[in-house]
């Protein structure tokens, strides 16, 4: 996994800076297109997901107050997954990236919605919507990226640390909504050292945090089981709860490795954004992400984050149209010779854990080889040189150079 600066073939080296401002110019009337034809059928269909996930959630809890029985187990169980995966990827996630804040409707708007989580709703959009959609896959900016605890290129230097991250990745994978929660508070960096542990702010955060785990058990693990106790279902109520809990963490978790880990997804340098302009932030986006093949069912289930690409190009358009665009997306990229990344999930799933497994062990050949290249040069440098070879007058270039970027998060 090589930032695309060192490759030793350049996967967008044919395109021109006018190719890439063009990319973006029709990207951005794609979106202008999608944000004037929304309407009442996109207003339907989350309330109706919502009103589904809702239904479903109270129906699977109802069930296993008589989860002594193994067959009411195993619905109500199966049920209550479903539903935890419907709120936390169909309706959470989108609906706290202000997909659906057009509405006006303070029920399903971002500034209101709090999810079932462990990381409290307003410190996720801060470390998602705010860093890691900004700056997707540049090593050092989104931590995303390994989420802190794994190496994720060739580049970073390695240690024999590093030879645990596959079972690190699975623990994360079984306990995901706190890792998250951890992730969102910055814990590694804030823990380090004793000004960070007594910050107010760090406090806080972490006061929040506890306040919110403290609720989200006391639903799963108190409260229901605690209805179920009338029955004699107490304790298997708690072992489906966890298990609901275990598979949406899981699920999620596969999902969200898919969308920027498996093979084909590009890692950008820090200095590749200095000075970045709209639509090279666009074409960063397109190269930074990959898509999962599926049915509808499976696009739901993810949250359409199946269509990751899309979400990253326009992380604020209702998700329902992600499919509808798709198309357009994908013959952008036919037209630019650029890949369109995309698999089946088992596919996506494998390829993503690969390369968990493969960059917990040194470099070897050709990834030595780049690892330990000369640094590549600044972005600001490597326009100049670009634009100067396209004829462009000095001022043209300048201005260019220096044109900024602001991610729509």
């Amino acid at each position: 996994m090589t930032t695309l600066q060192r490759k030793s073939v350049n996967p967008i080296a044919h395109l021109t800076p006018e190719d890439i401002e063009a990319i973006g110019v029709e990207l951005d009337a794609l979106r202008d297109e999608i944000v004037a034809s929304r309407g009442e059928r996109d207003a339907r269909y989350i309330r109706r997901v919502i009103s589904t996930q809702r239904r479903l959630e109270l129906a699977s809890r109802a069930v296993l107050l008589v989860s002594i029985f193994p067959p009411a187990w195993l619905l109500g169980t199966a049920g209550l997954s479903v539903a935890k995966i419907l709120e936390n990827m169909e309706i959470g996630h989108n609906v706290m990236h202000g997909q659906w804040d057009w509405m006006r409707d303070p029920k399903i708007h971002s500034t209101t919605w709090e999810w079932d989580n462990a990381s409290p709703s307003e410190q996720w959009k801060h470390s998602h919507n705010e860093l890691h959609h900004t700056y997707t896959n540049v090593i050092g900016k989104d931590n995303d990226l390994g989420y802190g605890i794994m190496r994720v290129d060739e580049q970073q230097r390695w240690s024999p640390v590093h030879l645990g991250q596959p079972l690190w990745n699975f623990v994360n994978a079984c306990f995901f909504e706190y890792g998250i929660a951890a992730y969102d508070l910055e814990l590694g960096k804030n823990l380090k050292t004793r000004k960070r542990r007594q910050s107010p702010q760090f406090k806080a955060r972490l006061k929040q945090v506890r306040r919110k785990i403290g609720k989200q058990l006391l639903k799963d693990y108190g409260v229901h089981p605690a209805l179920s106790a009338l029955t004699g279902s107490w304790l298997t109520t708690i072992a489906a709860n966890a298990t609901a809990n275990l598979v949406r963490n899981l699920w999620t978790h596969s999902v969200i490795m898919c969308g920027h880990f498996p093979e084909g997804v590009e890692t950008f340098e820090r200095t590749s954004i200095e000075g970045e302009t709209r639509g090279e932030w666009y074409l960063r986006q397109m190269l930074g992400s990959a898509n999962i093949d599926g049915n509808r069912a499976m696009h739901i289930m993810t949250g359409n984050l199946s269509y990751q690409i899309e979400h990253h190009l326009y992380p604020d358009l209702p998700s329902n149209r992600y499919q509808e665009i798709a198309p357009r997306i994908r013959d952008l990229f036919q037209r630019y010779g650029l890949t369109y990344t995309s698999g089946p999930l088992p596919k996506q799933v494998g390829s993503a854990w690969a390369k968990v497994f493969r960059l917990a062990l040194p470099n070897r050949g050709e990834a030595k080889a780049l690892a330990d290249g000369p640094r590549p040069v600044s972005a600001r440098k490597v326009k100049a040189i670009r634009w100067q070879r396209a004829g462009a007058p000095v001022a043209q270039r300048t201005a260019a150079e220096a044109e900024p970027v602001t991610a729509r998060s």
